[in-house]
């Protein structure tokens, strides 16, 4: 009984923050643990803490009316408080402890520090987030209904930059890496084999139509399809614009290995399978995007040629403001020396 009475004496001892550093003090000596308790001792205080051995030599905290000898004997004469101590506090625990600017911090599994605390995000309430949008609101409805045309004209010109920056963003995540071009022989045709590949396929009726999607899978695959009866197929390109057909034709000739026989006027391309043509397995080439895909990349783009456009307008009216501001106040300053000179010419005559 009397063992446990002390035990209980040392722990009520050890629970409270000042005697946690004499206790560091005391585990300096190290004939007084074993060399398994050496290397985790925990600290009891308002939390439960550990720390590393070799850290505790860093702490060295004298007190007069702390005696380690009468400590010593205690805990020598019972190894059960060692024991007692690892199994309640260090079965699931690790701690650190950490002197950093000249302070003590025990780290629980957890970064310690002012920067711990300043990475948090702070939750916002609805309420809060609605007045921060009624804010933003007022705010740019104020800078629309600007008596200052320059007021009025750089918000909206900041507004569709950042438009442009956005969508610029969006349309890299649409972006398929080119697969390494396939080594393959290509074949030579004659001026006459070129001329009745033309006749053949102007007079047939098969097509494949390239729209506002572009070149994808499924217009690749629908040539391979047109391939299987027929020796040629016309890809019509259409809406397009200037000088986009021959980047079709670029792309759909290293995507389907055909050869491109004539391009005409109304942005028609004329392809050729080849002579030892096999049609492929997989007739949708894995660097291509889906029907969904392109149709998202279609619009996207669209928006950025318009907001494009808006911005280089804009850019303009705002030149055109600044050189007629500028015009007006050289004219108002030069107008105060007229008067003068005026006067100066009438008071002469008088």
């Amino acid at each position: 009984m009397a063992t446990f009475a002390s035990i209980r004496q040392i722990s009520r001892q050890f629970v409270k923050r000042e005697p946690l550093l004499k206790f560091c003090c005391f585990v300096q000596n190290e004939s007084f643990f074993p060399s398994p308790c050496l290397d985790c001792i925990t600290f009891a205080s308002q939390r439960s803490y550990s720390a590393v051995s070799t850290s505790l030599h860093a702490l060295c905290v004298t007190s007069p009316d702390f005696s380690l000898l009468a400590k010593q004997n205690v805990l020598q004469h019972h190894n059960i408080f060692a024991k007692w101590l690892i199994a309640r506090y260090l079965s699931h625990a690790s701690i650190e402890l950490k002197t950093d600017e000249d302070v003590i911090r025990f780290s629980f599994n957890k970064s310690v520090g002012r920067l711990a605390s300043t990475n948090r995000k702070r939750k916002m309430s609805k309420k809060a987030k609605v007045n921060e949008l009624r804010f933003y609101r007022l705010k740019a409805k104020k800078k629309m209904n600007s008596p200052n045309p320059e007021v009025r004209i750089r918000y909206k010109l900041e507004k569709a930059k950042r438009k442009e920056a956005w969508l610029i963003e969006k349309l890299r995540k649409y972006e398929v890496p080119k697969a390494p071009a396939e080594a393959y022989d290509p074949e030579i045709l004659t001026e006459e084999e070129i001329h009745y590949l033309k006749r053949t396929g102007e007079k047939k009726k098969n097509y494949v139509q390239v729209g506002r999607r572009g070149v994808f899978g499924g217009v690749v695959l629908n040539m391979h399809l047109h391939w299987k009866k027929h020796e040629t197929v016309k890809v019509i390109c259409k809406p397009c614009k200037l000088g986009q057909v021959l980047e079709y034709a670029e792309e759909l000739a290293r995507l389907s290995k055909g050869i491109v026989i004539d391009i005409k006027p109304n942005n028609t391309i004329i392809f050729y399978r080849g002579k030892n043509y096999v049609q492929p397995n997989i007739m949708s080439p894995a660097d291509t995007l889906s029907k969904s895909k392109a149709l998202e990349k279609y619009k996207y783009e669209q928006s950025l040629d318009h907001t494009s456009e808006f911005i280089e307008k804009l850019e303009k009216e705002l030149e055109e403001y600044l050189k007629h501001k500028a015009r007006y106040h050289k004219a108002k300053e030069s107008e105060p020396q007229d008067f003068a000179d005026d006067n100066g010419c009438n008071s002469t005559l008088s």
